[in-house]
């Protein structure tokens, strides 16, 4: 198994995505960090987790308007084993389908 501080980070569909920020902005108390067209990206005070708001109103609302997540790991150097893992793990539960 990989060790990973769990899940740190998280982005979603939205319809806009200042909109989204001002809300998580008022509600939580998060701050942005980055941004281009489309998309900003925000950290939660304190954990430092991470959410993204990526314009895409095809996605919004439905199951995939999770556009991505993610884990850290607590040594950069496992990406090739969780690379690995993530690819047997992947493998086995098709082949149960």
């Amino acid at each position: 198994m990989i060790q990973t501080y769990g899940l740190t980070h998280i982005a979603l569909a939205v319809h806009d995505a200042e909109r989204s920020l001002r809300f998580y902005q008022q509600v939580f108390g998060i701050v942005e960090v980055f941004r281009e067209a489309g998309f900003i990206q925000a950290q939660t005070p304190g954990s430092r987790g991470v959410m993204v708001f990526e314009e895409n109103a095809a996605r919004v609302g439905k199951t995939g308007g999770v556009m991505h997540f993610g884990f850290r790991l607590v040594d950069p150097a496992d990406i090739d084993a969780a690379a690995a893992a993530i690819s047997s793990a992947t493998e086995l539960i098709l082949s149960f389908s």
